[in-house]
């Protein structure tokens, strides 16, 4: 499903660049209303074209396709069951560090062999 897709995505996406390419330019008209020859910022707009129509077409089957593929090639992926077993393990813990043991009580401070510090004389 997702090659036929991909091949008549690639066919729209060819024929929208050549039809496009085709169409003459409309350059002059937002210089011109600036310059104050024109009556309109970008200029009048006629009827549509065979080719304005035909590349509004080409645009719309375009982005369809577009969508379709990102649809149907993620529908099976996802990026988050994508982990492997071994890399969850390592990312939950660091290493050599054990999670702690049920039941267990904190041991208290290690006593040092140091005297506690004097009081400071007056």
């Amino acid at each position: 499903m997702a090659t036929v897709i991909l091949i008549v995505h690639l066919i729209v996406c060819f024929f929208l660049i050549s039809i496009v390419l085709i169409q003459g330019g409309k350059g002059a008209e937002m210089g011109a209303a600036f310059g104050g020859s024109s009556q309109t910022l970008f200029g009048a707009r006629g009827a549509a074209t065979f080719f304005s129509k035909l590349t509004t077409v080409a645009a719309v089957v375009f982005m369809l396709t577009s969508f379709l593929l990102a649809v149907v090639t993620n529908k099976s992926k996802s990026v988050v069951n994508n982990v492997p077993a071994t890399q969850q393990q390592k990312s939950t813990m660091p290493q050599g560090v054990t999670g702690p043991v049920q039941g267990a009580q904190p041991s208290p401070p290690s006593q040092s062999s140091q005297p506690a510090p004097a009081a400071p004389s007056k």
